[in-house]
């Protein structure tokens, strides 16, 4: 009985891996991953069925609200919820219908499921819609005569090498729309090299450019003599500063009056001694008409003092 019993246990435990297994087949085969190219339309298909009852695209873009497409054939009757202009029937969606997406955008890119019942059952499809971007492809020569090669603006982000073996390491920036732009320079093992080929790889299409570039002899000379340039300023501002420095002090030596001590002249003594002396003359005066008025009082009759 317990052998009879597990093995009932064990059958029920493989029909459920089983049916996960088949789950999990059906579900990947349902999923499909697809590209296509800014600028071009793009076709989505559905279940080939017959006897098409109805048929709606679910529509998730990454950029935007969901939308849908629908057609009921019990109406004969197509409607739209929320989706533009660009995306619409391929042909008649009672014969086929398959989606199309003319001028395909960043924007458009998401999940696409087409739902179909028919009279053999219900049945569903979902793609993963990618835009691919093919980057511009600018090859030029720097200040030093190296080559630079730029892929700009690239969704996903180029591959960049060049025909010459280099060791340069590409440097990518990233945008807000989802593209990247790949710069790298050329870096030679041989300073002879000055014919050289950029190539792109990119899903969308690859590019290549060849361009020469000439190093620059000069450079290392016009460093140098920059350096000595800069150096003789250095050398003549500081002279300069101390030159000036030097002269402003001694003009200041030479106009400074020298300090003596104050002198007293007799021109000063007359004419603090000059009050004092008419002073004493008006009081002289005063004094001796006082007196001769007093004698005269005092003397006897006819008589008068003398002059």
């Amino acid at each position: 009985m317990k052998a009879g019993a597990d093995m009932k246990i064990a059958g029920k435990t493989l029909c459920v891996f089983v049916l996960l297994a088949i789950t999990k087949v059906m579900r990947t085969v349902g999923n499909n991953r697809v590209s296509a190219t800014v600028g071009n339309s793009s076709v989505l298909t559905c279940p080939p069925k017959s006897n098409i009852t109805m048929v709606t695209w679910k529509i998730s873009p990454k950029v935007g609200g969901p939308c849908t497409l629908g057609y009921r054939a019990d109406q004969n009757k197509t409607d739209r919820t929320n989706c533009s202009d660009s995306m619409n029937w391929k042909f008649r969606p009672d014969r086929d219908p398959a989606l199309e997406i003319r001028q395909v955008g960043i924007a458009h890119e998401g999940n696409y499921t087409c739902e179909v019942v028919a009279t053999e059952g219900n049945f569903h499809k979902t793609y993963h819609l990618i835009v691919l971007v093919p980057p511009r492809l600018t090859l030029y020569c720097d200040d030093q005569g190296t080559p630079v090669c730029k892929a700009a603006a690239g969704k996903p982000a180029a591959q960049v090498s060049w025909v010459l073996e280099s060791n340069s390491t590409p440097k990518e920036e990233g945008h807000d729309n989802g593209t990247v732009t790949v710069l790298s320079k050329f870096t030679a093992y041989s300073t002879n090299v000055t014919n050289t080929t950029c190539v792109v790889s990119h899903p969308a299409g690859n590019q290549s450019k060849s361009i020469a570039c000439h190093p620059s002899k000069n450079n290392g000379f016009i460093l140098y003599v920059s350096i000595i340039l800069c150096f003789l300023g250095i050398i003549t501002f500081t002279a300069a500063i101390y030159y000036f420095k030097l002269h402003r002090d001694r003009l200041c030596h030479k106009t400074k009056p020298p300090e003596t001590a104050p002198t007293h002249s007799l021109q000063d003594d007359t004419m603090e001694v000059e009050p004092y002396t008419t002073y004493v003359q008006k009081e002289n005066i005063i004094y001796s008409s006082v007196s001769d008025l007093t004698v005269g009082q005092n003397l006897p009759q006819g008589l008068s003092p003398a002059t």
